[in-house]
């Protein structure tokens, strides 16, 4: 649990003085979600590539938890998740492989609430979460790597799925992850993840597809097919003539997918 140390300040502020909520914030109501700019209240930051928006995990939370629930991202990244569970009064087992994710993790939720919220942070392999009991978390949401789109490590970490090129092999894997997903989820509770797809020797591979039908084949039922337009890649200048050059389209979705446990 994150309590007992030293605070140390990521912000040139006081806790008081730190923005806890984003400002005219409503739930999303369709099946396309759009957020141009990413939000910027309490320690979020948008440095940690790959990282997804604190808008999609607010509206996940806020739709699919109730206060006290107990959350999991078993791919915390730079922590977007725990920061909003936190805010929001969820507990939260933050899981990586990545020694630096669960230290930006650490960092970023350091900042005071006023709620008895409990955040638990382990370095684990999201393939064999053995300290978590089962049917223990009552919501999951995660956002993991797209295969090696974006590295996050170059092969140091064996555990790193971000290191894995082979699309099959990757979705393989990730069948894995979705098996202890099932595992310790209560029943009737819902799962969450954001991923998208890409692009092999200039044909179009549906990697969140893929990943979709792990879900299916283990049990899950899925409740929602959500379209999420992304604003920060780069469409412009080299990538535009490409795409005109050699005709292909630039892909600017993913797709949020949430199941349910029945």
């Amino acid at each position: 649990m994150v309590a007992g140390r030293k605070k140390r300040k990521l912000f040139n502020m006081s806790t008081k003085e730190l923005k806890l909520h984003p400002d005219n914030f409503d739930l999303e109501c369709t099946t396309v979600w759009s957020f141009p700019r990413r939000g910027n209240w309490a320690t979020h930051k948008s440095d940690w590539r790959g990282n997804w928006a604190p808008e999609v995990v607010r509206n996940l939370i806020l739709r699919y938890s109730k206060e006290g629930d107990h959350l999991l991202d078993c791919m915390i990244g730079g922590g977007t998740t725990a920061i909003e569970a936190k805010i929001l009064n969820r507990h939260i087992t933050c899981v990586d492989v990545n020694e630096e994710a669960l230290k930006r993790t650490r960092e970023v939720l350091e900042f005071e609430v006023d709620n008895k919220a409990k955040q638990r942070i382990i370095k684990c392999d999201a393939r064999n979460m053995k300290f978590i009991k089962n049917e223990e978390i009552d919501f999951i949401l995660t956002h993991p790597p797209y295969a090696d789109i974006v590295k996050y490590s170059e092969g140091e970490i064996p555990e790193d799925l971000s290191n894995i090129h082979n699309i099959d092999k990757f979705v393989e894997e990730m069948g894995a992850v979705v098996k202890e997903l099932y595992r310790v989820l209560k029943s009737g509770k819902f799962c969450a993840i954001l991923i998208g797809d890409t692009r092999r020797n200039k044909m179009y591979q549906p990697l969140a597809f893929k990943v979709m039908d792990r879900f299916i084949k283990e049990g899950f039922k899925l409740k929602e097919d959500i379209i999420k337009k992304q604003h920060n890649c780069k469409a412009t200048g080299f990538w535009v003539n490409k795409s005109k050059e050699l005709n292909f389209l630039l892909i600017m979705h993913e797709h949020l997918f949430v199941f349910q446990k029945i």
